[in-house]
């Protein structure tokens, strides 16, 4: 595209540097390029014009023809307004100002013939409308096509002229400047292909689209246009990363591996792991750097997978480390991972932000020798002062945890050009379009199956008005010897409120149960008192947990069979479910009970009734997603990718994300180097949308 596009916005007539700076600070928009592809979210049909005898109070939005007959001004000092009597021969409305008075009398001459559009209101037996927007018909007619486009905009933008009017105005003047300017961005071929609009129409007529129809084309192909080129960055970083970045060659089979597999496992694998960890070989086999992402549900047996992983590693000389986001998960994983290869004779590392500094400075040195083969620890592992000898695998747990810079620092762990395997493992269960959107450019693996001899999770639904039947159950689980996690809810907006439910809900459980240990964990405890309460719950000498999410991801305690989540209309459908998955981890049968209050909205009891009716993540991740949409899901916001989807929606077009991708394959199977003169302006596309300083592509 022409420079013209780069223009900063306050350029632009009508917007100036002050305007410009709020719509920079309110909505990201800087450029030319930014305006023009900042798109309507709804669209108001102004084709028909109402008559003011045929109004009534449940209409959204009129439109009425006619005239200003009178001006009057009512009301003293902040109630002051400017009230104009509109009429159209059939009636008559009052059209209301609360805001720049002298100028709205000013800018409308009284009997001349306006077209007038807003929400009627009706007040003391009358109608009104406040600040209506006022058009001559002819310069409406250029503007609207009929479909008038309404934009997102903040009080800031309102209060600086900046109100959906103006929106309009300022678009119609930037798309008559640039429509000389702009070009296809497609090859002639994927147009016919795709059936698509060109792109210079497309963008006239998703801001001021001339009928229904054309404005569903103008969708389609920019929704087209995200996905394409996602998908084609992705698929070019994958291309050039199997290029230009070697992986270390790891063909043996050795003793650890085959020692802890054939002598030292509590239980045969399933079936989905060991595909899983054909597929890692096979990676670790090919001379190129391994990116994969292992997918499974909540005890699916991903941290095994990740082991066998490692002592590959370690049987080809290597060192590996795994990284985790928090302290509590990377101690349960150093605790779990200890007992497994200690018959094997292999010391595992740990390293916490929290670990003392002559411990530290005792494993950088061991790390940095090669004596300290496998470690794990959070984010302390990407401090400058870590060094590894040979770093053959990197794992990362919970890797949307982990923002793209923090994990980038791995990689300055290894000289020159041959890089760690990396491994990345989610127990947050990803529906297959976002993944393709999200993750494109790894290679995926989903552990489909649970171990055998896991029951499924019973889970059912209790109103707060009957908790005692709630206390009557866990009396009888912890007179069978079992263990109880209460979880409440814990919402940064309103956190002191929540402490205090918590605080409340620990004096309300130690009343009821005066005869139990109960242990209580939330965020904003120290580090050290936290590890104690855990301790005192992971070893049996507390019978009940109550603590907020921090317990969401990385506890493993067999013995806890009852999950009590309070306030459950409060959670999303995957803290939901990572939640329940605290238990069910022994041979015991597992319960999750969803306490609510009596008054649900509509979204409360679908994700109520969705986690009684199923245990399986993929399906809940699926349903999360079409509840929330791709903006609220976590993980969208660090992913590596620059997602900015402006129209597109993975909730909605996953058969356009599969069409797109099949495209994308065939077109760089057949020029890799976009070198065709068809494919050159792809290559202009693709460093307008994605440039950046650092190439986050290799850090997965």
């Amino acid at each position: 595209m022409a420079d013209i596009f780069k223009t900063p916005l306050k350029y632009l007539p009508g917007i100036g540097p002050k305007r410009a700076e709020v719509l920079e600070r309110d909505l990201d928009l800087v450029t030319y390029l930014d305006l023009l592809h900042y798109f309507p979210y709804k669209y108001v049909d102004r084709t028909h014009i109402y008559r003011i005898r045929d109004i009534r109070a449940d209409m959204p939005y009129i439109q009425l023809k006619g005239y200003i007959r009178d001006w009057q001004e009512v009301g003293q000092g902040r109630k002051r307004r400017l009230v104009g009597i509109f009429s159209d021969g059939t009636g008559s409305i009052e059209l209301i100002w609360f805001r720049s008075l002298a100028s709205i009398e000013r800018m409308y001459q009284l009997g001349r013939e306006y077209i007038i559009f807003g929400k009627p209101q009706f007040f003391n037996g009358s109608y009104s409308i406040v600040h209506p927007e006022i058009d001559d018909e002819e310069k409406l007619e250029g503007m609207t096509g009929g479909l008038m486009p309404l934009y997102n905009t903040s009080e800031r933008m309102k209060s600086s002229g900046l109100s959906n009017r103006q929106m309009r105005q300022m678009l119609y003047t930037l798309l008559r400047a640039l429509t000389p300017y702009l070009g296809e961005t497609m090859p002639p071929w994927i147009l016919h292909r795709a059936m698509l609009m060109s792109y210079p129409e497309a963008i006239v007529q998703i801001h001021f689209p001339d009928s229904t129809e054309r404005l569903e084309g103008a969708r389609r192909r920019l929704k087209f246009e995200e996905l394409f080129f996602i998908q084609l960055k992705l698929q070019r970083m994958r291309l050039e990363r199997r290029v230009a970045y070697q992986g270390y060659r790891m063909e043996r089979v050795g003793a650890l591996f085959n020692a802890l597999y054939k002598e030292h496992l509590p239980f045969e694998p399933t079936g989905a792991q060991k595909r899983v960890l054909r597929e890692i070989r096979s990676d670790m086999l090919s001379g190129i750097q391994m990116n994969r992402l292992v997918q499974g549900d909540v005890g699916s047996g991903k941290t095994l997978v990740a082991l066998m992983a490692m002592l590959l590693c370690l049987d080809n000389g290597y060192q590996a480390c795994m990284m985790a986001p928090t302290e509590i998960l990377t101690r349960q994983h150093h605790i779990g991972l200890s007992e497994l290869v200690a018959p094997l004779g292999i010391e595992v590392g740990l390293l916490l932000g929290s670990t003392p500094k002559r411990s530290r400075e005792r494993i950088l040195d061991r790390l940095a020798s090669g004596e300290l083969r496998m470690i794990v620890g959070t984010h302390a592992l990407l401090e400058p002062a870590v060094q590894f000898d040979r770093l053959g695998l990197a794992i990362i747990d919970e890797q949307h945890r982990f923002g793209v810079e923090q994990r980038a620092r791995l990689w300055g762990k290894n000289e020159g050009r041959i890089l760690p395997h990396i491994l990345i493992m989610s127990a947050t269960p990803i529906p297959r379009t976002l993944a393709m959107t999200l993750y494109g450019d790894l290679d995926i693996s989903i552990i489909d199956e649970l171990p055998p001899g896991r029951k499924p999770i019973q889970t059912v639904h209790c109103f707060e008005e009957r908790m005692y039947t709630v206390y009557n159950f866990i009396r009888s689980q912890v007179g069978e010897g079992r263990q109880i996690y209460v979880v409440f809810p814990m919402i940064e907006e309103s956190e002191r409120e929540d402490m205090r439910n918590l605080e409340q809900g620990l004096q309300r459980y130690r009343e009821v149960f005066p005869e139990y240990n109960i242990v209580i964990v939330h965020g904003k405890m120290k580090p050290k008192e936290k590890e104690e309460h855990m301790q005192r719950f992971v070893s049996g000498q507390a019978q009940l947990l109550l603590a907020t999410t921090v317990i969401e991801v990385g506890v493993n305690v067999p013995n806890a069979s009852v999950m009590v989540i309070e306030g459950a209309n409060r959670f999303g459908l995957s803290q939901l479910h990572q939640l329940r998955g605290r238990v069910g981890r022994g041979a015991a049968q597992s319960y999750c009970i969803l306490v609510t209050g009596n008054e649900l909205g509509e979204d409360a009891k679908r994700r109520v009734q969705i986690m009684v009716e199923t245990n399986d993540g993929f399906e809940i991740a699926e349903q999360d997603l079409r509840l929330r949409g791709f903006g609220e899901l976590e993980g969208t916001q660090q992913s590596g990718q620059q997602l900015s989807l402006r129209i597109a929606n993975p909730t909605r077009d996953g058969e356009m994300i599969s069409y797109a991708r099949a495209l994308v394959e065939e077109l760089l199977a057949a020029d890799p180097e976009l070198r065709h003169p068809d494919h050159e302006a792809l290559g202009r596309r693709l460093l307008e949308l994605f440039h950046r300083d650092t190439n986050w592509g290799v850090i997965s």
